[in-house]
């Protein structure tokens, strides 16, 4: 077993539990004609409507508290139950406004769509500490947004399988990396239209790769950042398999499970890895361009 100076003491990981309400920006960033199809708003609604509430109770039955990342547009529409999931004890993350990826925006763009969901959630009245970008795809000016307006943490970088340092020239902010393995979007996303993935696999087979995730972090001391998405995990079996998951983690008795924020709070004086992530500079006409 690998020990790791950022793990609290006796901990051989750490587990955070996260969950992404996109509900209708996660196919509206993709295509705003899916607008116009009842059955698509409706699949991503049921996130919202009845995901997160059977979520919520799994994770009161448990004890345990996640972070739920909230795109401003979503929040905006549903103050109720953002105010509900942080009165429960969990955190509510920045998650953009639109969830339209910030790698396809100008620095301006991507600065407005920040700030906007920020000011829906002062609004609300929850404190926000962290980002998560729209489909992960952060940019390269990222880093120095989030802590231009003084957020402590990002997880959208995937430079390693533990926390780290961002240098950014507003100072640094703790990354705490995602991963596609451990995502549901890559197990269980379908729609026809707009096509968000072609995945409807067996639970079960989901829960056995992700206690496998859980037992390998505890050798090597990661981070298992797990990211659900209420339209996809609050499913009956899909969420039975999540609570498995959560009983796996618990049994294990050296993982803790923190939110995002009590995790990059601890981490606020350990010394770790720094990198300062920057575009590639590339010689012309070596690399193709689609």
């Amino acid at each position: 077993m690998t020990t790791q100076a950022w793990l609290p003491r006796g901990a051989a990981a750490v587990a955070c539990l996260t969950f992404d309400v996109d509900a209708e920006t996660g196919i509206l960033s993709a295509d705003a004609s899916a607008a116009d199809h009842a059955m698509a708003i409706t699949h991503q609604q049921f996130g919202p409507d009845v995901g997160v509430p059977r979520i919520l109770g799994i994770l009161g039955d448990l004890d345990v508290r996640a972070t739920f990342f909230f795109p401003g547009w979503v929040a905006e529409r549903r103050p109720d139950l953002v105010t509900r999931i942080a009165e429960a004890g969990h955190e509510i993350g920045h998650h953009s406004y639109s969830h339209v990826p910030a790698s396809s925006m100008t620095r301006d763009q991507e600065e407005r769509d920040f700030d906007r969901a920020l000011e829906v959630f002062r609004r609300i009245g929850v404190p926000i500490h962290g980002h998560r970008a729209g489909l992960w795809e952060a940019s390269w000016s990222t880093p120095a947004i989030i802590a231009e307006r003084g957020l402590s943490y990002d997880s959208s970088l995937m430079g390693r399988d533990t926390p780290y340092r961002v240098a950014t020239p507003k100072g640094s902010i703790v990354e705490l990396p995602p991963h596609w393995s451990l995502d549901d979007w890559e197990q269980y996303a379908f729609l026809p239209f707009p096509e968000i993935g072609q995945h409807i696999k067996n639970p079960a087979d989901v829960l056995s790769m992700w206690r496998a995730e859980v037992d390998a972090m505890r050798r090597f001391g990661g981070l298992f950042m797990l990211t659900n998405h209420p339209f996809l995990t609050g499913r009956p079996a899909r969420a039975v398999a999540l609570e498995q998951l959560i009983g796996h983690i618990l049994d294990a008795g050296d993982v803790p499970i923190l939110t995002a924020h009590e995790l990059a709070a601890q981490l606020s004086e350990v010394v770790l890895p720094e990198h300062e992530h920057t575009r590639p500079e590339l010689e012309t006409g070596l690399f193709p361009t689609h």
